[in-house]
């Protein structure tokens, strides 16, 4: 028995996989911008995206799904429509910025790279903005979006406007804006140190292990970047809602900059002893090399999440139902491959002072792992409004990873079975 159809197919999955690796490789060998990393990440990004949009429109058809709210066969354009949903993004990205120039966190130089990165992209993004709106609005079954109803705001039409269409469009913009300046910090960050890496015959086991475990990441936060920049209705990669609680944005946000190093890890999750697995089991044969094999096969599945959404990546927002990848086993492989891979790196369970200071560090570490149970359920409590994902999550009780606790769960709830 298969699982319920996913939003994305796995071949979309394969061409973003192996157009971002062929750039980075591309990049790596020829530096084709110069030292300019802020242009060399755009074009990893746009190369990504473009191939993963061709075959999810050529291959999969995408464009013609019910899910993308757009009736192929409708042709009603308004450029009064169009004008307003222009206003709408407008004030959108007006809005983000008022956020950036209001905190303090965005005043600094660690921003720096994404507010270049702006400068080149924002003025053809606008312009591209307004054939693309007219485009779609002619073809969508209810055009008056979040863009629509901010716009009307704008123009000062207060008539008509619905406040729940409008709170979801600030929200998802929001995230974007939190979230976009730290991914493709990090992805410039981690480009401009995967240029100075150098494997040589001298390369010892654990240097391997470091470059293989960050440039992992690197593959994470790339194509991460490319999920909260390309929320476009026509290719199904549009938001459908965003996280509509409290506890879920304040779960998923202690887990980001700065939230996590300057209040959560500094002051209460502090984990880590400074003691390490490589450190632990230096003196030890073999168990080393299995160590780091189980270390980066978490982070193997970790990232296997992230590729599989194709241009659908977003924290708090639900973009259409993941089934396949390592979702076909769990509900969240990417949640518990991140936690196990947490107390395999930092061994907070190896006794150095007392018992109890080692009890202690454990006890952190599974406050933070529930944390990221939280967030889980409250991304199960947000998807679970969608039809696609109560089938999905019932499927995978029955034939997931964690089918037999699932089902000794029931067995206990009603023993006359």
């Amino acid at each position: 028995m298969h699982a319920p159809q996913s939003v994305t197919h796995p071949t979309v999955a394969l061409a973003g996989i192996v157009t971002y690796l062929m750039m980075t490789a591309l990049d790596y060998a020829f530096h084709p911008f110069g030292d300019n990393i802020v242009l060399s990440a755009i074009w990893l990004i746009t190369t990504t995206g473009l191939a993963i949009f061709a075959v999810d429109s050529l291959g999969q058809h995408v464009h013609l799904r019910a899910s993308t709210g757009l009736d192929p066969n409708q042709r009603q354009p308004s450029w009064a429509r169009t004008a307003t949903k222009y206003v709408g993004l407008l004030g959108s990205i007006g809005f983000v910025g008022l956020l950036y120039w209001l905190f303090p966190e965005y005043h600094g130089a660690f921003y720096g790279q994404f507010y270049q990165a702006l400068r080149y992209v924002m003025p053809v993004w606008l312009m591209l903005a307004i054939p693309y709106f007219y485009y779609i609005d002619r073809a969508m079954v209810q055009p008056k979006d979040g863009y629509w109803h901010l716009g009307q705001i704008l123009l000062l039409r207060w008539e008509n406007v619905d406040r729940a269409v409008l709170g979801q469009h600030i929200l998802t913009w929001t995230i974007k804006g939190y979230f976009l300046p730290l991914m493709f910090t990090y992805l410039c960050t981690d480009l401009n140190w995967l240029r100075q890496v150098q494997l040589t015959s001298q390369t010892t086991h654990i240097q391997f292990h470091a470059i293989a475990y960050r440039f992992i990441f690197y593959i994470d936060v790339g194509l991460a970047t490319l999920g909260y920049i390309a929320s476009l209705r026509l290719f199904d990669t549009h938001v459908r809602s965003a996280e509509p609680t409290m506890l879920g944005w304040v779960v998923a946000l202690v887990c980001y900059e700065p939230f996590w190093s300057q209040l959560i890890s500094r002051q209460y999750i502090n984990y880590q002893t400074g003691l390490f697995w490589n450190s632990w089991l230096q003196d030890v044969p073999v168990i080393p090399w299995l160590w780091s094999a189980a270390i980066l096969l978490c982070s193997v599945i970790y990232v296997w999440a992230t590729v599989m959404f194709g241009a659908r990546f977003s924290n708090l927002t639900h973009r259409g139902i993941l089934t396949n990848g390592p979702y076909r086993w769990s509900k969240h492989p990417a949640y518990l491959a991140k936690n196990l891979s947490w107390w395999l790196i930092s061994v907070p369970f190896v006794v150095q002072g007392s018992l109890a200071e080692a009890l202690r560090t454990c006890l952190l570490l599974l406050a933070l792992n529930g944390i990221y149970y939280l967030r889980a359920r409250t991304e199960e409590m947000h998807l679970g409004r969608d039809p696609d994902y109560v089938r999905y999550a019932g499927w995978i009780q029955q034939h997931g990873l964690f089918r037999f606790m699932a089902r000794r769960h029931l067995t206990k709830q009603h023993p006359a079975q």
